[in-house]
């Protein structure tokens, strides 16, 4: 037995090395797969004209987002020496440099309060209202734009689903002209039907989220404010030393 492995074992091998030469003869060489890699901007391109209104949307969702944003963080920067100046002032009588301290502070909780001083001498119930009035208008003019998002984020998937109706369209319209249906035929509209779905989708998703964090954010400056027009009355109430 022994002795009949050793025979086959080269003869093995000289055929082995006869295949490897034959090959090398003529040419033979074992086919490469080569990798296609597709940019982003492409990728995006192959969704047709839908996608150019979802980046108008996009565009118009991060602008709206950056300026709020900005505009809501400087208004809820908190002065913790507001309401202790204003209560000095307003009980050793200088109303007006209380005031001209709520206007350069130049926040909503400090126009709101500065309406407040200005009425000091009035009823509680006239500060309480003129004080609630003012603080309204300021958190709407930081409500300002919102609807926008709120309204890009209802569309934006509506106009994904507008098209994936396209993409559809072109697949059959496609296959109707092809006579056949076959992955290169149909490969068009199917890019364009999932790209314009996961763009409306990722736009809408991201002014849906932009709005109700900014409006979060704007209620916690609300409550705030409300906060700080219950401590300006109790102040007015208290005696002065």
């Amino acid at each position: 037995m022994l002795n009949f492995i050793l025979q086959i074992n080269p003869a093995s091998t000289v055929v082995a090395a006869a295949d490897s030469l034959n090959n090398a003869v003529t040419g033979i060489q074992t086919p490469e797969i080569t990798e296609t890699k597709i940019s982003l901007i492409d990728m995006v391109m192959k969704g047709g004209p839908v996608m150019i209104i979802l980046g108008l949307l996009f565009a118009v969702a991060i602008f709206v987002l950056v300026e709020r944003l900005i505009v809501i963080n400087k208004a809820s920067k908190k002065n913790p020496t507001l309401l202790p100046g204003l209560k000095d002032m307003i009980h050793s009588g200088n109303i007006a440099n209380a005031r001209s301290m709520c206007k350069s502070v130049n926040t909503p909780e400090s126009l709101m309060l500065e309406q407040g001083v200005s009425r000091v001498g009035q009823s509680v119930q006239e500060i309480r209202e003129a004080m609630s009035a003012s603080g309204t208008n300021e958190l709407n003019r930081l409500e300002k734009n919102l609807s926008v998002l709120n309204i890009t984020g209802r569309i934006a998937p509506m106009f994904g689903f507008i098209g994936t109706i396209f993409g559809v369209i072109k697949i059959f319209y496609d296959i109707s002209l092809a006579k056949t249906v076959e992955i290169e035929i149909i490969s068009t509209g199917l890019y364009q039907k999932m790209i314009t779905s996961a763009g409306g989708l990722v736009v809408g998703v991201l002014a849906f989220v932009a709005y109700h964090w900014l409006n979060a954010r704007i209620d916690k400056l609300s409550h705030r404010m409300e906060e700080a027009q219950i401590q300006f009355l109790d102040m007015l109430n208290e005696p002065s030393k």
